[in-house]
């Protein structure tokens, strides 16, 4: 069985699987309490929005690259915006340690295996040979017409 041809198919899954548990927790942290703060209720809203939308995405096969790169940019958003709520703030919020529990765990975990599953099928995806295509060549009606004066 040619391991290659499994590979891909079982990290689009697992990509979606962590894309998907990082948008449940901000989905949960939304309803619970975090809608009623200020601009980070409607970002954790559009963070689980965008997590669940990727990950139907990768199930359903959109076009690889693009997709890869939309949900790095989704877990590296929740990164940063849970590495900044814990420094400096973000829009006056800020919170402490690995609070809320166990949300911050959980998310830490989904978003850092997501980047982690995509930096991996990046790299399968770079060491792919790409299909041999046969060369261009022109139509048999464009060399045999004479020009015209």
């Amino acid at each position: 069985m040619n391991t290659r041809r499994l590979l891909v198919p079982t990290l689009r899954s697992a990509t979606a699987a962590t894309l998907a548990a990082g948008g449940y927790v901000h989905a949960q942290l939304y309803v619970g309490e975090y809608r009623f703060i200020h601009i980070i209720g409607p970002l954790f809203l559009l963070q689980a929005s965008a997590s669940f939308a990727l990950a139907v995405l990768l199930l359903v096969g959109t076009p690889p690259l693009l997709l890869r790169t939309a949900a790095a940019g989704v877990a590296l958003g929740a990164l940063g915006g849970f590495a900044a709520s814990r420094t400096v703030g973000v829009f006056g919020f800020t919170e402490h340690g690995l609070q809320p529990e166990p949300q911050a765990v959980l998310s830490l975990l989904a978003e850092t295996g997501t980047l982690l599953l995509l930096a991996v099928w990046q790299v399968t995806a770079a060491r792919q040979p790409r299909a041999a295509r046969p060369p261009v060549r022109a139509p048999d009606w464009a060399a045999t017409r004479t020009p015209t004066n």
